[in-house]
Parts: structure tokens; sequence; C-alpha cells
């Protein structure tokens, strides 16, 4: 068998396990839920009304900016775990990049600061 053979191989026989698991869930799970099974059960009320709230828009500003300074930390810690060993090769350039980097991340914060999008009421 060639290597393109074994991977075809592979790859119906990943196709088989995943059909047969479907098959196999369908044939296994219960026809119709019960009453139980259907009612409410997040906060123990039915909703009234409809089910489309509008949120305020501080909230998708709040995790944006949460998830801007995580990622912030995703490329910070990396980065100083080799920063010696960067310093050896590059001299104080590394150090400048990551001095930008974090210098415009903190006018970010200021901006978000100053516009309010920091204080919850």
């Amino acid at each position: 068998m060639t290597g393109f053979g074994a991977v075809f191989a592979l790859f119906v026989l990943a196709l088989l396990f995943a059909a047969g698991a479907l098959v196999t869930a369908w044939l296994l799970r219960p026809a119709l839920g019960y009453e139980r099974k259907l009612s409410v059960y997040e906060c123990g009320m039915p909703t009234v009304g409809t089910t489309q709230v509008k949120l305020n828009i501080r909230f998708y500003v709040f995790a944006l900016l949460f998830l801007v300074f995580d990622v912030e930390t995703l490329y910070v810690f990396p980065w100083a775990v080799v920063c010696r060993e960067l310093q050896q090769e590059a001299g104080l350039l590394p150090l400048a990049e990551m001095a930008v980097f974090l210098s415009i991340l903190f006018l970010g914060l200021v901006y978000a600061w100053r516009k309010g999008a920091l204080e919850w009421e």
C-alpha cells in the first residue's frame, strides 16, 4: 500500500467511525422529550413577553477591552521568557519593540478610561 493509500484508508475509517457514532446516537436516543425535559430550567420562571433583550453597549466594550488585554498577556509572557536570549542576540531592539507595543496598549487604556468605558454604573 502506498503512502496515499494509507492516508485514504485512514480517511475512510474516520468517516465510517463518525457515521457509526451518529447512527448509534440516533438509534439510542429517546424519540420524544417528556414534559419535564421541555420545561424552563435556567431561572425557574417561564418567560413573559419577548426573549430578545437589548443589552447595554458597555457590556460589549468591557468585553472587548478584556479581550485586548488578555491577548496582550499572550504576547508578553512568551516574550518575557526569552527576553535575555533576545537581548544577547539583537541588543536592545526587542526591548524597544515591546516598549512600543505596551505603550500603544497603554494609550488605548487611557483613551478608554477617559471616555468612561471602564466605569460601571
